[in-house]
């Protein structure tokens, strides 16, 4: 902690400038607050409640653990091999401007086009589904209090669910753009809020467990797929709540101008981000499956949020589960915030070369408020008109969610691509952070994951579908895709350069003179 206490600004300012840029944020944040904001950022004990209903319709028990092992594990791996690119080129453009960099110059404008693209798209649709699922989840721990045996919100209307998802997206955009400097302040205290939470709630359910606990063989290898998929596939769609929830650590790289020494503390900060998850999701997820009520009853919820029926199930009275589930809705905040404040700094980063409609409005900061906040009330517009596709389907958070894993996922394979099959991992030989042969390892089970993950996520959850329980992922990446694409075609061919490529080709001779010589790169 010592060392993150010492003042090196000059020094990081100066390594950004040698990439191309001008310091125009605040550095106001240690390896321990970027760990934390990593943390924040996936909110595990939230984001596995909000998204329990893929694992109860793909498997149940053994499906919810062992998909979070499975996926933690790839996570993990994809952290890794981010870690070692990102203490190379450690700026706010993170993925977007280590594909610029890495790619040869003949494609270097379209590939970081595409992830640039992909990475806006993911870091504003992640934002969005946290905060809809916020939404949700509110409204189905209401309906824990019943009347005649309905619940108090149960017979809401479309409209009335929208403003409640449009409120709490105002709330979650106006704390960040006003209160920045306190941001880390706010994480540091998600922290202990999510540890004794989360440990109220895991004692409770287990001491009380009003009707009765499973064997622990049930609870570790209960396989009960109510999806209609053949058991492998179905095993495959429950893994959508592991990915969801770890999915956005990786959008911790858009914080590299906040931080002090951003290449060696976002390196560790997302694979301990990754290790720090893991473990709280099995301190939440072990305990429930020792709980759970029926399968099929939880995976047919009409609301898809079955955590508030699980916990009153668990405690027999509906003012306790609520008091339980208080910690999670403020987490489902706290973490909207996270989310909301790494994806206007990636949005900012891309408009700074000039690659989205209005880039000039869009990459400037406000210096009262040193937040990029044009960028932001962006996201927030895309955010709230996303959000209408509520009133065409029930099932629109499947669309939200499915479709930021997949363009995440896609982003942070890019540069992992480039550097793994066309530069043979040259330009992180000698990097701080560097795995050697355990990182190409890791490189490949990042682009296997990849290769599954957008088909995956783009199927329905259950086999019979209608128009309303369409999963609408493919349409909505579809249509980011082809605006990406217009753009490009009306304006993007001619004028896009992309980072600032004098700097770019002079940081890419000194890196492969630095690998050529067998010693650290020395950027210009």
């Amino acid at each position: 902690m010592a060392e993150d206490k010492m003042d090196n600004k000059p020094q990081a300012d100066s390594n950004l400038e040698s990439l191309g840029y001008r310091p125009e944020l605040s550095r106001n944040r240690s390896t321990w607050q970027v760990v934390f904001m990593c943390f924040i950022l996936a909110s595990v004990p939230y984001g596995l409640s909000t998204t329990m209903s893929y694992p109860m319709a793909g498997g149940g028990p053994a499906n919810m653990f062992w998909g979070w092992v499975i996926i933690s594990f790839i996570i993990l791996c994809v952290a890794a091999s981010l870690a070692e690119i990102t203490s190379v080129y450690p700026t706010a453009g993170g993925v977007y401007y280590q594909t610029f960099v890495l790619s040869p110059s003949w494609c270097r404008r379209v590939t970081a086009w595409i992830c640039g693209w992909s990475y806006i798209a993911g870091n504003i649709t992640i934002t969005l589904a946290v905060n809809f699922a916020t939404a949700l989840f509110l409204i189905e721990s209401l309906n824990v209090f019943q009347s005649s045996g309905v619940g108090i919100t149960e017979n809401f209307q479309a409209y009335q669910t929208y403003l409640i998802f449009l409120g709490i997206t105002l709330i979650c955009h106006a704390i960040p753009a006003f209160g920045n400097r306190w941001l880390t302040h706010l994480e540091t205290m998600a922290i202990f809020w999510t540890l004794i939470g989360v440990t109220a709630l895991v004692i409770t359910v287990l001491v009380v467990a009003a009707h009765g606990r499973r064997s622990a063989e049930w609870a570790f290898t209960g396989f009960e797929p109510q999806s209609g998929w053949p058991d492998g596939w179905s095993f495959c769609i429950g893994l959508l709540q592991a990915a969801y929830g770890l999915s956005a650590s990786g959008m911790v790289t858009s914080m590299c101008e906040e931080v002090h020494k951003p290449a060696t503390q976002v390196p560790k900060a997302l694979v301990g981000g990754v290790i720090v998850n893991f473990f709280a999701g099995l301190f939440l997820l072990i305990p429930l499956n020792f709980i759970l009520p029926d399968i099929a009853m939880l995976a047919n919820l009409a609301s898809g949020q079955p955590v508030p029926t699980i916990i009153k199930s668990a405690t027999g009275n509906s003012a306790g589960a609520f008091c339980l589930l208080i910690p999670l809705l403020a987490l489902g905040i706290i973490c909207g915030v996270g989310c909301v404040t790494a994806a206007s700094r990636c949005t900012w980063a891309f408009a700074r070369d000039g690659a989205i409609p209005g880039s000039k409005w869009f990459r400037q900061v406000n210096t009262r408020l040193e937040v990029p906040l044009n960028a932001m009330l962006l996201g927030m517009v895309i955010e709230i008109l996303l959000g209408l596709i509520y009133f065409g389907s029930a099932a629109a958070f499947n669309a939200f969610s499915g479709v930021g894993v997949i363009f995440l996922t896609l982003s942070y394979a890019m540069p992992v691509a480039v550097s793994l099959l066309l530069r043979r991992r040259k330009d992180v030989k000698n990097a701080t952070f560097n795995l050697g042969v355990l990182g190409t390892f890791c490189n490949v089970v990042c682009l296997a994951w990849t290769a599954l993950a957008i088909p995956l996520f783009c199927m329905p959850t259950f086999s019979a579908v209608t128009l309303e329980d369409m999963n609408y992922a493919s349409v909505v990446f579809v249509g980011f895709v082809a605006v990406s694409a217009v753009w490009y075609w009306i304006w993007g061919h001619k004028n896009y350069s992309g980072p600032p490529t004098e700097r770019v080709e002079m940081a890419a001779e000194c890196l492969d003179d630095a690998n050529a010589m067998d010693k650290p790169p020395e950027l210009p």
